[in-house]
Order: C-alpha cells, then structure tokens, then sequence
C-alpha cells in the first residue's frame, strides 16, 4: 500500500484518506475482522478523526465495512455465498463482453489479444504465478475495452476491486493454469471468427469451469 502523503496532491483530505483506507482493504493491508480504530487511525496519517470517521461511513456504503453497535467499526469478511455471487455476475458479464468483442473488437485488438494469450503460455511454462495472473487480467479488459461499452466496462472494473479482495484464495484457481489455455484459445477463435454466440458460451464456460476450481480450493481450506 503507497504511502499517506497529502502534500503531493490537491485532492480534498477526506478524498484521501478513504482511498488510502480502501486501498487498505482490498490489498490486504487491512485483514478482514481487523477492527479500525479512529484514534490510532488519526494518528498514524497525521489527520483529524473527522477525515477518517467520513472515510469509515463511505467504505460500510461500498461494504467492505461494517459498523457493530457499541463495538466500533470492523473491516467485512467475504463469505463463500458473497464470493460465488460475485463469480455469478462475473460470468454474466463476461458472455456479453466476448459477444460484443466478436462484433465489435478491431482486427489490431485481435492481434493485440492473441499476443496476450502467447504470454499466458509463456508463463504458464514458466510457472510464473504473477505472470499468469497479469496476462489472465490483460486478456478479460482487453475484452471488455473492446466492447467499447463505457457501462459495461465501468461495472467491470468495480467487479474486479472486489475480486481483489479475496486474490489470495483466487490464486488456488490458478494451480492447473493449463487448463485456462483452450479456454482461452476458444473465445478467441469465436471472436476472430465473429460469432457472438460462440464467444459468449466459450466465455461463460471459461468463468464457470474457474468459479468450480475455486469451490474445489475453498473445500481444501
């Protein structure tokens, strides 16, 4: 997490200090069940408890805070139902994304996505986990930037701040990233192919057959 330094900016104190909280929280800074205290909050930044209890109420509206009566303010857990919705919707959006892509993606954008895709081998066989996971995030918004949606990429990008949140029991999804490899190959043959139908069901197969490793890696916990 980046440093608190309020004097290289010109955004509003409070716009601050809820970005550094939030960013806190979705890397982990912050561990779920962590109780924030304001005055040590304060303290720590070098702020008024104002900046931070306005910071508090905005994160327990975004969820990934919850205020306990008479207890204080506690960062929220994710559940195995929150994280399984947050697959369900992600599936959905991804099948719209690939059927736009397929009617609407660039021929230099397909260039651009097959050489994504030949990184992902790369790493693959490198077992670099951190490639694998820069290249599988590359390869999903390079589809939905070229959807040229703004909603739907919008909707994207605050999906994945939540799956941020839990990437470190994400990365068992990741174990056999062989697998990921036809997957892939599949949705970009349907896109090249511009067969929206095809890229939609290849897609959804894709997040499907993810969403059921990660179910298999959270029995294992």
């Amino acid at each position: 997490m980046d440093n608190f330094n309020p004097i290289e900016t010109y955004k509003p104190l409070r716009d601050l200090v809820f970005e550094y909280m939030k960013e806190g929280i979705i890397s982990g800074e912050f561990k779920p069940g962590q109780r924030l205290m304001e005055v040590q909050l304060a303290s720590k930044l070098g702020v008024s408890r104002t900046p931070i209890r306005e910071a508090i109420r905005k994160l327990e509206l975004e969820g990934l805070v919850i205020m306990m009566p008479r207890k204080g303010a506690y960062v929220s857990d994710l559940s195995q139902k929150d994280i399984l919705e947050v697959f369900e919707v992600r599936t959905a959006l991804e099948g719209l994304a690939a059927a736009l892509a397929a009617e609407r993606m660039s021929n230099d954008e397909i260039r651009m996505l097959t050489d994504i895709m030949e990184n992902f081998k790369d790493y693959v066989d490198k077992s670099d986990e951190n490639g694998i996971i820069e290249a599988d995030t590359e390869f999903h918004n390079l589809i939905f930037q070229s959807t040229r949606n703004d909603k739907l990429i919008q909707i994207n990008n605050n999906l994945q701040e939540q799956l941020k949140r839990f990437r470190i029991k994400y990365l068992e999804a990741y174990k056999r990233p062989n697998k990921l490899i036809p997957e892939h190959e599949r949705i970009v043959e349907a896109i090249k192919k511009r067969t929206p139908e095809t890229a939609r069901k290849a897609a959804e197969r894709h997040l499907e057959s993810t969403q059921e490793d990660f179910v298999r890696s959270l029995s294992k916990i």
